[in-house]
């Protein structure tokens, strides 16, 4: 790629400036004085997904990987400013599907430890806000060929045995997204430089550069996506920032290898401080401090809200108004028309609802069915929750896992324990759980007759899928419910074949979704081609694998250089 970065510059170091616009080309007299960076060209292709077949090389080293972190227990520490620190705070990171198993221990971070990374932040900003961005990119995209070689097995066992993740969901997550994410945000850290002002006098020179936000921005990190743990704390970086990176407890062995690969990709020490913490004690530090810019966070709906509150409650205190990004959830569903195709339907449906045990923001937890469909999908998704495997990641034929740990157990079985008991819902299949080893429950399809019963309009969160059959004479009214009967606004998929309809639901239906699907299911969303939010409660949509993401970590400056000088002060129309 050949950008309009390297088209404008190529001519920086000559007395005249050729600038290029939509239309013209003009002589500019004089050199610039603050020079814009010169774009290196990438060729972006999302990295392949490797198959792990018997007897491929990439199984073999998966293979090896798996045995070795199953044996160990990593010693983790907070990090800051490339100095080690531990505390009598100690906590361990155990496998979900066999919870006496610890693969990491780690200890968190006290008031006065997150005050020296507040303060370790700012003195490395004054350095790395400098550094020109073709240097950053050269960082990120080594990053990114370190992530699918040399780390790529140590990272996918890693999330396999600490987050419950099968050997293809932890490859499309924390390989392929992961090195994703880091060399499309370098190639959309010098896309943001294709747009310059207009310059329509030669005697004036209008440009556009890209600063770092002033301050410290703190990475509020997930557990189940590894690279939205990499993402939230290196994509603000790329711009110029420095970051407190706020890892989950159950995420903490793989989030851990990504920060020592980002150290030996040539981030500077301090860039990204590693500060595990509990909840409440960082997001008191970090919204207390007159230095906070701005907070990067994927989590709930009330950890959100609290941080918000937070921050508006000290507004006074800030040296700027912090900006707050977050990704919250979502209720996502799967509509489905009467001209729809139903074994492609029920296969979709299969793996957006129970794919890593619904723990994806964007799982499908709510069905909508024509009475007309009913029978044959309800068939179709049994049948094919009689054959999934639920069992260790280890098996390589497992088709999903456990889920987290025993808060996220406790939760999602409350949800299944209303719906036996509920005269209004039907438990169809799956219902099974236990915890005894691991932290597992089995997919499990329900049907309700009240569509705004609290199985279909709460986050749920794990493997349960609620379908509320209607009247094929009801689609407007049906379309209306999925739109208002919930507070979440992910993503939505729309299955039909009447091509009319299509057009009809996806108007009716554009508030509903920030990632809205035709024929296709709700989750998979890939970097660069379908940038991922939502809206209302599911987030602030600020659509992370995109350049629009890159914009919420930048402050940009409008620069005008004058070449003239003036030789009066009086206008001509002030002339008698």
């Amino acid at each position: 790629m050949i950008s309009s970065i390297t088209k404008s510059t190529l001519h920086l170091s000559s007395t005249k400036r050729f600038y290029v616009g939509k239309s013209f080309l003009r002589c500019l007299s004089g050199p610039p004085i603050i020079q814009e960076p010169v774009a290196q060209p990438i060729n972006l292709v999302n990295e392949p997904i490797l198959g792990y077949l018997k007897g491929s090389s990439e199984r073999s080293l998966l293979e090896d990987a798996l045995q070795h972190r199953q044996s160990t227990c990593e010693e983790i520490p907070i990090v800051i400013a490339g100095k080690e620190y531990w505390t009598d705070d100690v906590h361990y990171q155990t496998m979900p599907s066999n919870h006496q198993k610890k693969i990491a221990k780690f200890c968190y971070a006290t008031p006065e430890l997150l005050q020296k990374s507040i303060s370790a932040s700012l003195e490395a900003r004054k350095s790395w806000e400098k550094v020109p961005l073709n240097k950053k990119v050269d960082i990120f995209l080594k990053a990114g060929d370190l992530v699918s070689t040399k780390y790529r097995s140590q990272l996918n066992a890693s999330t396999m045995l600490g987050q419950g993740k099968t050997v293809f969901q932890a490859e499309i997550d924390a390989a392929c997204e992961l090195a994703d994410f880091l060399r499309f945000n370098a190639d959309f850290a010098q896309r943001l430089y294709d747009y310059q002002p207009v310059n329509v006098d030669p005697s004036i020179r209008n440009s556009v550069r890209h600063r770092g936000l002033e301050g410290f921005i703190a990475a509020v990190s997930p557990f189940n996506f590894t690279a939205i743990g990499g993402n939230l704390a290196y994509a603000p970086a790329i711009m110029g920032n420095v970051v407190l990176w706020k890892p989950s407890d159950t995420a903490m062995l793989s989030n851990y290898i990504v920060f020592r690969l980002m150290e030996e990709s040539g981030i500077p020490s301090g860039v990204v401080n590693f500060v595990p913490a509990e909840g409440p004690t960082f997001g008191r530090a970090i919204t207390t401090s007159p230095h906070l810019s701005a907070i990067n966070f994927t989590g709930s709906v009330p950890t959100f809200h609290w941080l918000w509150m937070q921050v508006g409650q000290n507004v006074d205190r800030f040296r700027n108004l912090p900006r707050l990004v977050g990704e919250c959830g979502g209720k996502n569903y799967h509509f489905v028309h009467s001209s729809a195709n139903v074994e492609h339907v029920v296969n979709s449906t299969l793996r957006g609802a129970f794919e890593y045990s619904g723990q994806k923001c964007s799982a499908c937890s709510r069905l909508y069915v024509p009475s007309s469909l009913w029978k044959q999908i309800k068939e179709g998704l049994v049948e094919g929750m009689k054959q999934m495997k639920i069992g260790p990641v280890t098996d390589f034929d497992t088709f999903t896992s456990s889920v987290i740990d025993e808060r996220a157990y406790n939760r999602i079985a409350s949800y299944i324990k209303h719906a036996e008991q509920a005269p209004h819902i039907e438990v169809i299949a799956g219902g099974h759980r236990d915890k005894s080893v691991g932290y597992f429950i089995h997919p499990t399809l329900l049907e309700t007759k009240d569509p705004r019963d609290r199985v279909m309009v709460e986050e749920i969160f794990g493997p349960v899928l609620t379908a509320f059959v209607y009247d094929d004479n009801a689609v407007d009214e049906t379309l209306e419910l999925v739109d208002s009967s919930t507070s979440f606004a992910l993503t939505g998929a729309v299955f039909a074949e009447d091509r009319e309809f299509l057009a009809q639901a996806a108007e009716r239906l554009k508030m509903s979704a920030g990632n809205f699907y035709i024929n296709d299911k709700s989750t998979g969303a890939v970097v660069g081609q379908q940038p991922f939010g939502g809206g209302r409660l599911s987030g602030t949509n600020d659509k992370a694998g995109s350049p629009h993401y890159l914009l919420r970590w930048t402050s940009p400056q409008a620069i005008k250089q004058s070449f003239n000088h003036l030789t009066q002060f009086k206008y001509p129309h002030m002339e008698k």
